[in-house]
């Protein structure tokens, strides 16, 4: 027995894990890192082979990304719209993903005023009325009877992942969606029963919470990513963070994702390192918006280091105050930080960069010792993912990436 081997002797990583009612044959997820792989809303061939590698790799349960709970939900063509009609199409993923060990997961949420009328039939919705200046658009602010109705659309989401056989949901509460608007006072300025205080600001939250607990059931595992905070003034912080973490836990939630960010103001915060706009901009359309954000776009997108284990230090003060199992996701590219962030009681991993990178990490790490992921973290695979899909940079074909992107890449690689 080598010295690596003799320092995960102990290792829990390989072990299993229970959430709520759902047994993971590993403590590794994939993470809901949008895959862009849709097509007109619904599963194609290609996010079909993309979780399928991922499963065969080795992943205790991989999730498909950015599922919208309704039509007025959608942003992009290339996001999942849960429906009956799609039910055959996502069975066919989740028997893929079975059949190689691997519980499959499905993230659930609602775009609000990050949404376009030409993909969600109508003005954009949210907490309150006002301009998105990130989309761009007008948004209009909720009824209460559309408040009421967005929350049964969650349920009804739910129990469209329950017949297309998926094991988990996750719940989209974080980085400036629909939820997170109305939890947010940046972008929640109500003054009826929905706005004002946290208690008033988290009562949509509950009121989502209770239909998809009901939907899910007992052997239906609920997951619910949230924000530690935004990361900018006039957001949530950590106090307010904390006391959200534990009204979702008295709603049952069998685990918590705790990130952080707002995609609409500090999108970086959440996915950390440069944001490669050369790359961004020659992906995007239309020729307005490509303009717009290569003038603008260094203002609005801020850069935020990368470093490994990124949001380590402040998810363990909820690590300190929750009792439910806790996923870690931010910066995992390794198995030293893996068995650093599972040493400190987080119950499983989340990973989505090391395996748009790596789909086999996982089982490189178990057969082959591999102790870090190929990625370098020049965020390629993000700055094109709303405009294509998310993929590597190092899997793109000889030869197909124009000399302006390969030059921002060595840039990048060299600020490090």
């Amino acid at each position: 027995m080598d010295t690596s081997e003799k320092k995960y002797n102990d290792s829990l990583l390989f072990t299993p894990v229970t959430i709520g009612p759902l047994t993971l044959r590993n403590r590794t997820i994939r993470s809901a890192a949008f895959e862009g792989m849709a097509e007109h809303y619904s599963p194609s061939e290609k996010l079909y082979q993309y979780h399928t590698s991922v499963a065969a790799g080795g992943i205790g349960m991989t999730t498909l990304a950015y599922a919208s709970v309704s039509r007025s939900g959608l942003s992009f063509e290339t996001q999942l719209w849960m429906r009956p009609e799609i039910i055959p199409g996502l069975r066919r993923i989740t028997d893929s993903i079975h059949s190689h060990g691997a519980a499959a997961s499905i993230q659930l949420g609602h775009c609000g005023n990050m949404t376009h009328i030409s993909t969600a039939g109508q003005i954009p919705i949210g907490a309150s009325s006002g301009f998105n200046l990130y989309s761009p658009t007008i948004v209009r602010g909720m009824s209460r009877k559309e408040i009421a109705e967005v929350a049964k659309d969650f349920g009804r989401a739910v129990k469209t992942a329950r017949e297309a056989d998926f094991d988990a949901v996750e719940i989209h509460a974080g980085h400036g969606y629909l939820i997170s608007q109305f939890l947010s006072p940046y972008t929640n300025r109500r003054h009826d029963e929905y706005g004002g205080s946290l208690d008033n600001r988290m009562r949509f939250m509950r009121e989502c919470m209770n239909e998809v607990m009901t939907a899910a059931g007992s052997d239906m595992a609920v997951i619910v990513k949230t924000n530690m905070y935004d990361g900018f003034k006039g957001g949530i912080e950590i106090p307010e963070a904390l006391t959200i973490a534990k009204e979702l836990e008295k709603c049952g939630a069998h685990a918590l994702v705790l990130s952080a960010g707002f995609v609409s103001r500090a999108p970086m915060v959440v996915m950390r390192g440069a944001m490669p706009l050369q790359t961004m901009t020659h992906y995007m359309h239309p020729w307005w918006l490509k303009y717009g954000v290569k003038a603008v776009g260094k203002y609005m997108i801020k850069s935020e280091p990368f470093k490994e284990c990124y949001f380590l230090d402040d998810a363990l003060k909820f690590r300190a105050e929750l009792k439910l199992p806790l996923i870690y996701v931010g910066g995992i590219v390794s198995r030293e930080g893996i068995e650093k962030v599972l040493g400190h009681d987080f119950q499983c991993v989340q990973m989505g960069r090391a395996l748009i990178n790596e789909p086999d990490f996982v089982n490189r790490m178990h057969n082959e010792n591999r102790q870090r992921c190929g990625c370098d973290h020049v965020n390629y695979c993000i700055a094109r993912m709303y405009s294509l899909d998310m993929v590597c940079h190092k899997h793109m074909p000889q030869g197909s990436l124009p000399p302006c992107i390969l030059r921002e890449i060595e840039e990048i690689k060299k600020k490090g």
